[in-house]
């Protein structure tokens, strides 16, 4: 009997020793949901001592809010309890003697004592790991937006690799074509002058001599595509407006082309409205260009240059009667080096018009087009200023 008694007072006081030194808080609540047993580390968890705690509903442990809801969760415990955590999935929350709120995680098990039930809620405050786990999960977070920019990034690099490399591909086709037909006119007239020069025969001699400036001309416009459309991409080519006398510049341009125009073709200007106007004249003239040079090219008779001013508008457009552009062909007429099947035979890089439309972009203009086979083509390039 009186080691039965001294196991049992061993029992009691190792209990006792683990109540008082568990890192953990514990309460023991009554059915009515009193407090009848507080831990240390309770009394260090929320700041009330133990004598301050008994007697006390649990819910002052509780924030002022949850309070209600909670009293209808302990009665609903008392009426089927079991062991286990509470509030799973949910984040729960005690509060202080101080009003201040903290995290908590808590386990529930129970016992009877002379036939009534007892709760026993052990409490960890997990603060610190609340806010480690917030911060992983931002941490997550930026690794998962970093991961999406550099997998975006990457996709982006191949595919401009890969449009790269369809460009150089298409350089090379285009490139070794254009340049072998002038430049084989070149050689055979340089070759051809030097027999002419020896039995004087001037006349034959100019035309081949005009051969070679034409052939080494259209070579120069190659490569000026070629460099305008890189400068356009690198960016390195920006609009400079200056008022300028947008009437003249027209009348000028047309000028410059009368060497270019076939026999009997015309370039007829009209104009109406303020003859100044705010544009980049450089940027202007090698747009207004390059449409009149392809409506020269692709036609036989006369072509129209419009302009009218009118407010705060500039409207452009070169009209000519010439082969047109087939419909199926007119989606991707400002694709990079595209031509239409029905240019074949005629000498061009198909970089034209992709660089009349950055070009128009840089100076905020819109450019829009009409074409039918056999009808002719119709430019139209509104500035709004």
């Amino acid at each position: 009997m009186t080691d039965r008694n001294e196991m049992s007072l061993e029992s009691e006081q190792g209990f006792k020793t683990l109540f008082e030194h568990a890192t953990i808080g514990i309460l023991v609540v009554d059915q009515r949901g009193y407090i009848e047993v507080a831990n240390p580390n309770i009394e260090n968890l929320f700041g009330y001592s133990s004598v301050e705690l008994i007697g006390q509903p649990m819910e002052i442990l509780i924030p002022e809010k949850l309070r209600k809801n909670h009293e209808n969760h302990r009665a609903g415990y008392f009426h089927n309890p079991k062991t286990r955590p509470m509030g799973k999935g949910m984040e729960l929350h005690g509060r202080k003697k101080d009003g201040n709120i903290f995290d908590t995680e808590v386990s529930l098990g129970y016992y009877k004592l002379r036939g009534e039930s007892k709760a026993v809620a052990f409490v960890t405050d997990i603060t610190e790991r609340r806010i480690m786990e917030k911060e992983l999960r931002r941490l997550n977070n930026q690794l998962d937006a970093e991961v999406k920019e550099r997998t975006s990034e990457l996709v982006n690099a191949l595919d401009r690799e890969k449009e790269m490399n369809e460009l150089k591909s298409q350089f090379v086709s285009i490139a070794s074509h254009e340049f072998r037909t002038p430049l084989s006119a070149v050689l055979s007239s340089a070759a051809l002058i030097g027999r002419y020069i020896e039995v004087d025969q001037t006349d034959k001699t100019q035309k081949h001599i005009n051969r070679i400036k034409s052939s080494v001309k259209n070579l120069t416009e190659i490569l000026n595509d070629f460099l305008s459309l890189d400068k356009l991409k690198k960016g390195k080519i920006q609009a400079d407006f200056e008022s300028i006398d947008l009437q003249e510049l027209l009348r000028e341009l047309v000028d410059s082309l009368d060497h270019v125009k076939k026999e009997g073709q015309e370039i007829i200007l009209k104009y109406t409205g303020s003859p100044i106007a705010l544009l980049d004249p450089k940027i202007l003239r090698n747009i207004m260009l390059n449409l009149l040079s392809n409506a020269i090219k692709y036609s036989e008779v006369d072509i129209e240059l419009k302009c009218q001013v009118i407010k705060n508008e500039i409207a452009l457009s070169v009209h000519d009667k010439g082969i047109g552009i087939p419909k199926e062909d007119q989606k991707n007429l400002f694709s990079q080096f595209f031509r239409a099947r029905n240019v074949s035979g005629i000498q061009g890089t198909g970089l034209g018009l992709n660089i009349v439309r950055r070009y128009v972009e840089l100076m905020n203009g819109e450019l829009s087009f009409s074409s039918s086979s056999e009808n002719g083509t119709s430019f139209k390039i509104v500035f709004s200023t």
